[in-house]
Formats: C-alpha cells, structure tokens, sequence
C-alpha cells in the first residue's frame, strides 16, 4: 500500500508539473528523430527553445576530402547523425537543424571503458577506435531529452540542456578502467587544417576550461567552455595528432601528454580517467560561451548551479511545453499530431541565442558587444526562412522575431560593408545563397506592426544593403534591370529575388512616409518582367547585351541561370505581383495548364544527375518541396478561376511529404522552413507574400486549432466536416461572417477570433 501510495504521488507531482497552468503536456506528439533519416537533416539530441547548445549524438566524423576530392557523403551529415549508421562516435554541443551545408559540431565527448584509445575509429571497424555500436532499440529522443545505450562500453548516455549549459548524465558498468574523452578535433565539416587552435586547462580535478578557434563554413568562429564533473578524475591526458607540430616544454616534447594542465594544440585529444562501481553514474556540466572561458563559467553557474539531472530535463521539457502550448491542435489521427507538433519543434530550435547571460557577444567585427534590452541571435539561414518561418514568428513568437530584427541590425552595424546578413552564423557572414533576404523578414515585422525598434533606421539599413553595387550582380541589376548571365551566375533567380525583396522596401517606405525610396524601390520591383521571354512562356537568362540566352534548357538546374531550381519553378516566383505574372504568362488559358503540368510531369534523368542533393522521394512531378522557391506555387491558384486546386495540391503535399518517420522529412528542414510550411498549410493559411500583411487560404488538416497569441487574445479555426476526402473548402467564415475573398490578415488574427472552414469531397466551382 505504501509503495502504491508513493508511487501514485510520484505521478501526480510529474503530472502536475507538465501542465502547469493548465498547459497541455505535448511532449509525447515530439518525435526529433523525424527528419534523422535521407534529407532532412535534423538532429535528434537535446536541446531548448532557440538554445545555444545542441547537444546530439554525432554517427560519423567525415573528412571534407576524399582522396583530394570534395568528399559528397559529407552532405549526409550536415546535423552529425544519420539514422542508418551504426556506431555513435560521441556527443557533441553544436549542430544545425535541417541545414544543406555542414559546420559546428564542437566539443565532442565520449564515455568509454577498457583500454584508452584516442582515435575514432570507423564505421567499419568501430573497435579500433572509441567509438561504439548502438541500436535504435535502445534509444529514445525527446524535446531536451535524449538516452541511448553504448553497447560497446556497456554505458548508458543521457543528455538534456539549458540555453547554454549542455548536462550529460552517463551509467558506467564496474571498472577500473572509466574515461571521458573530450575530442577537440572532431566536428562536422571536418578538413585539414580546419581547427585554428585549440586550448584545454585544467583548473582542478573536477573543472575544465578552454576553448576552439576553427575555420571552415565561417572562416573565423571561436567558441570557449567551461566543463566541470560531478566526480574528481584520478589522472588525465592528451595527446597531440598533428602532423606537423611538434610541442615541448619543462619536461621535453609532449605530444602525448599525461597530468599536464594546458594543453594546446591544432589537433587535440584529452581524455579524463575514473574507476567506478557498478551503476555509477558521472555526470557532466558543459557550457559555451562566445566570449570567455569565465562567461562560460558564469553561464553554468547560472543556469544548472546543481547537478540534479532530472530537475534540468523537467524544467527544459516545461519550457518546451509552454512553447509549443501556444498553438493547440486536434488532428484526424495522432500520426498527423506528431508530424504537427514536431514541425513546431523544429521550427523553434533556430535561429539560435548567441550571447552569454549577462548580455556579451562577439560580432562580426570580431568585437565584444552587449545586447541591451533584446536577446542576440545567430544562425540565419535566411534565404530559406524568410519564407514562413518568420513569419510563423510574427504570429507565434512576435517578441523574439523583433529580437531577431535587432540582431540583424547589430550586425549590419558591425559590417564593414554596411550590409544585413545574407547566411550567418557564430559572428561569421557566410555569404551562402542569393538575394538580400533580412529585407523580407524586416518589412514583414514593421507592416505587421511588429517594430519595437527604430524602424526608419531598419529602412535605411535594406535601401543601404540593396544598392551594393559590389554584391553579387546587383550593380548591373541596378544598371540594366536585371543581372546578366554572362556577368553574374544563377542570373535569373538573382534578378527575381532581388525584385520582390526591392518590393519589401517600397512597402515599408511607404508606411514611413519615405516616398521618394517607395518611387525608386517600387521601379524597382518591376524588373522581373525583363527576364521573362514571351516566346517560350517562361523566366529565361539575359545577356549584358540584352539578348536571351540561346542554349537553353527550360528543365535543367545546371549553368541555366537558376540556383535550387530550373525554370519551371522560378516562372513562377513573383510573390509580390501574382496577378500581374499570370497575365504576364497568358492569363488563365495558359497559366492555369502550365501550373498543373508542374505537378505531373516526369523529370528526365539527367535532372536527378545535376541536382545531388535531391532525390526522387522528394518531388511530385517537376514540384520540389525541398527546394523554397517552390513552397508559395500550390497557393497560386487562388490568384485564378480554379482556387479549389490549390486547396487539392495543398492536402496532397501535406501527406507526401511529412510523415511521423526518421524519413518523415521530403527535403531539408532548412532551420524550419520546411516545418513552418507544414504548420500554416495544416491551419489553413499561408504567406506567400512576407511583407503583405495578407495569409492566402488553402485546406485546413486540423479539425481545431486554437493560437494562443502574446496580445492575450485567442484566433481559432475549425473545419467542420473535416476528413481525409473532405480537402475542398465549401466556404468561409470570419467571427461569424463569410469571406468575399481568398486570404484573411494578419490583423484578422491579432484582433483574435474564429476562422471556420466547411469542408466536403467535392470543390466549388463558381
């Protein structure tokens, strides 16, 4: 009886705690491990919401050339873990959700027992070196949870996190032969020469500090720790694997190492002994910090000052649940639940905090700063997220996404050039995609009244970045209307984007009274027009001579012009102007059969044979989930006399392309584009113009929703009559009233209310 008693309290107080405040405990609808498998990306390691540690398991270290080559299997691991490997090499604290490019991977650590040994191994023969089969049976991965078994070294591994402060938890079998590893070479995107500097100190026999200069992705990014165990090692050591370096000291050469308290080198390897008891576990506070190995100190005593494991997952799993408490759901069946919920969770991993509690960051001028009254981030893969994902934030997190904004503008402050970030991360600009892409993500908090920052300031900051002549084809965008493709590649998505973000602008100086920018950035946005040829019917490259391009393959993604994308996707890729581009195109005559030719035609080989980053599973017909410029098209047909495909398109994408499976994931998640996608498309509503304060309708998945926004106010939706074959909208109604047009807006929602759809089998054809 006592037993049952204590038990049932035991329950009650974990039920209690999950929904406090009457928050539901979602939890068990959040499967990381979706995404873990093929393309998409993901990691499946603990972590909070849009914390700075990522701290996931790592399948494989890979090096960035293959017998003098671009080495392609480095693809596969952008996130450090894929789902059909084996083996487990360690458990590193930085990693990307869902990226097409690979970089962190920092400090990884590896429990181990029997004889010490310093070197990975490989996947093919993993006892020749410390890392360890696996088996998916034995392990599971939640929001700031993950466990797994080491079965070559009979240990358990157990991982969860704060913001900055990494906390693993590892059960040891009886030995006298226990070590941690830490391996300050291992890291994703790994090449010769990529660690700069590496630097371990130990400041006693339970506290580590140190830090690791690498180039690579970004070429400068420096990242310090502080790590501290919960029991004193006995002895300790290093070893130095550079080729080319020889170190000495008091006592000669150490390349190898044993109980000395600074170590350092370019390709280091430290390792931490212990003798346990039978179900001892050790356990290990690990937090970064951009700044100092004493910001790292300070962020740990701050945020994890004990060493209760479970208290830290309890309290992280909470923040979790509050998160994604702030759109509740009821869905058809719990498979789609899942794929909901995890798409929110993944759409909050990133962008990422990037400066210690106190404030401090590095910036890109390689500076310390201090962020004063708005949270720093990083990780802005904005060619990818301008798309739904921040938008996604100006409904659901609209205080964070102004925090983003003031990120942006710190850095274009700290920019030599005077330009807002293009792909940056960790201080670094990377430079990686097209377009200047802060601008939509900036017009769409300020039109949506989301602007707690000096807007006319953020203005200038897009007008200033958009005319850098220098950048990427932009000075003969500005002197011709349009980038030449024999001056500038991926010409005519360069010439397209750049368009509708010079649209962006003339939005916002509209609303600022800035009229004379509006003049010059609306002119501006017309360039798309100069790039599409009549003749052919679709966007095509222009010579600096103003000639079209006459090798030209409408179906090729290679040297045509276009970047992740050929010219099927990119005709279409005028968000800012739909209406004017199906007229453009021929009108519904000839748009409406071009568009749904889009969705069932079949792709030549040779396209899979340019494009190495796509597969097959990933496309229905010529339409590329995977790939962004495509993710506005299935909305296109409400810009039509047909609106009722779009509201088809979209059901059938929804289940095409996510499932509740390590495979679930028909692309990269791209920092949660992909997700985002999936979140407004299941509600019923999407932007395909950020910047517009405009949600174009489709066909709702969930039965009810309801969002929980920062105002204190409630927007609903339901569908009634939803089902699987139900995916045509009858009609619509606001707070009551029927819609007399194909979109609703963003103050629609912050105004709060009801959204009802009324579903059935068959479309409306008025």
């Amino acid at each position: 009886m006592k037993k049952t008693f204590i038990s049932l309290l035991i329950l009650l107080q974990s039920t209690a705690f999950a929904q406090t405040k009457n928050t539901p405990n979602l939890i068990p609808f959040v499967k990381p491990i979706i995404g873990t498998q093929k393309m998409g990306h993901t990691f499946p390691g603990a972590t909070v919401p849009f914390g700075m540690v990522q701290l996931s398991p790592d399948t494989d270290t890979l090096s960035y050339e293959k017998n003098g080559k671009y080495n392609p299997d480095m693809y596969r691991y952008c996130a450090g873990y894929q789902y059909d490997d084996r083996t487990i090499v360690g458990f590193s604290h930085t990693h990307f959700s869902g990226t097409g490019h690979s970089d962190l991977g920092d400090f990884l650590i590896m429990p181990t027992t029997g004889a010490l040994q310093l070197n990975p191994g490989t996947a093919n023969n993993p006892a020749g070196g410390y890392r360890s089969a696996f088996s998916h049976a034995n392990e599971l991965a939640e929001p700031a949870y993950y466990k797994v078994k080491l079965d070559d070294h009979n240990i358990t591994a157990e991982l969860t996190a704060s913001n900055r402060v990494g906390f693993h938890q590892y059960t040891f079998p009886a030995s006298d032969q226990s070590h941690i590893i830490l391996d300050l070479m291992a890291g994703i995107y790994n090449y010769e020469n990529k660690n700069v500097w590496t630097f371990v100190r130990v400041e006693n026999d339970t506290l580590i500090t140190g830090y690791r200069q690498t180039t690579g992705w970004a070429r400068t990014r420096t990242v310090y720790f502080a790590m501290s165990f919960s029991k004193p090692f006995y002895q300790y050591g290093s070893q130095n694997n550079s080729k080319k370096e020889v170190y000495r000291g008091f006592w000669g050469r150490f390349d190898q190492a044993h109980n000395f308290p600074e170590m350092a080198g370019r390709q280091l390897r430290a390792y931490f002994d212990f003798k346990t008891t039978e179900g001892e576990k050790i356990k290990i506070k690990f937090a970064l910090s951009p700044v100092s190995t004493e910001g790292a100190l300070r962020n740990m005593r701050t945020e994890i000052p004990h060493w209760n494991f479970d208290q830290v997952k309890q309290e992280s799993q909470s923040l979790w649940n509050k998160e994604l408490s702030k759109v509740t759901v009821e869905m058809l069946n719990a498979d789609e639940k899942i794929n909901f919920y995890t798409g929110v969770y993944h759409a909050f991993l990133g962008p990422t905090t990037y400066m210690d509690v106190d404030g401090s960051y590095k910036g890109l001028d390689q500076n310390i700063h201090k962020a004063n009254g708005f949270t720093n981030y990083t990780t802005f893969s904005l060619w990818d997220t301008y798309r739904a994902l921040h938008p996604l934030f100006n409904v659901l997190q609209p205080k964070r996404n102004a925090d983003m904004v003031q990120s942006m503008l710190a850095h274009y402050d700290q920019s030599v050039h005077k330009m807002l970030p293009v792909w940056s991360h960790y201080a670094n600009e990377n430079w990686c995609m097209i377009g200047y892409h802060s601008v939509p993500v900036i017009a769409d908090a300020i039109m949506k009244g989301n602007a707690p920052f000096d807007a006319m300031k953020a203005l200038e900051a897009c007008a200033t970045t958009a005319r850098h002549k220098s950048f990427d084809g932009i000075g003969y965008y500005m002197e011709q209307g349009y980038v030449p493709d024999d001056k500038s590649s991926s010409s005519v998505s360069k010439t397209l984007e750049y368009a509708y973000d010079d649209w962006c602008i003339a939005q916002m100086a509209k609303k600022l009274n800035r009229m004379d920018l509006y003049e010059e950035f609306s002119k501006r946005a017309l360039n798309y027009k100069n790039v599409y040829d009549a003749s052919i019917g679709f966007m095509r490259p222009k010579l600096s001579n103003g000639s079209f391009k006459t090798q030209f393959d409408v179906l090729s993604t290679h040297n045509q012009g276009f970047i992740e994308g050929n010219a099927w996707n990119y005709s279409l890729y005028v968000p800012h102007d739909p209406a004017a581009m199906i007229q453009m195109m021929g009108g519904d005559k000839r748009f409406i059969p071009h568009l749904d030719s889009l969705f069932t035609m079949d792709l030549p080989d040779k396209f899979f044979a340019e494009t190495e980053d796509i597969t097959r599973d990933g496309i229905i017909g010529n339409y590329v989930h995977g790939n962004e410029p495509a993710h506005h098209v299935a909305y296109l047909y409400n810009w039509t006399t047909q609106p009722w495909k779009t509201q088809d398109r979209i059901r059938m994408i929804l289940k095409k392309m996510y499932h509740p499976t390590p495979d679930g994931l028909g692309g990269n998640d791209d920092c949660g584009q992909m997700s985002a996608w999936y979140i407004f498309s299941s509600l019923g509503f999407y932007p395909v113009c950020p910047g517009s304060e405009q949600y174009a309708l489709g066909s709702p998945a969930v039965k009810t929703a309801s969002i929980q926004l920062e105002n204190g106010k409630v927007f609903t939706i339901e569908a009634k009559s939803q089902s699987d074959k139900n995916v045509y909208v009858q009609k619509v109604l606001l707070n009551g009233k029927p819609l007399t047009q194909r979109y609703i807006t963003h103050t629609d929602i912050l105004n709060g209310g009801n959204l009802v759809f009324y579903m059935a089998s068959k479309p409306v054809k008025k």
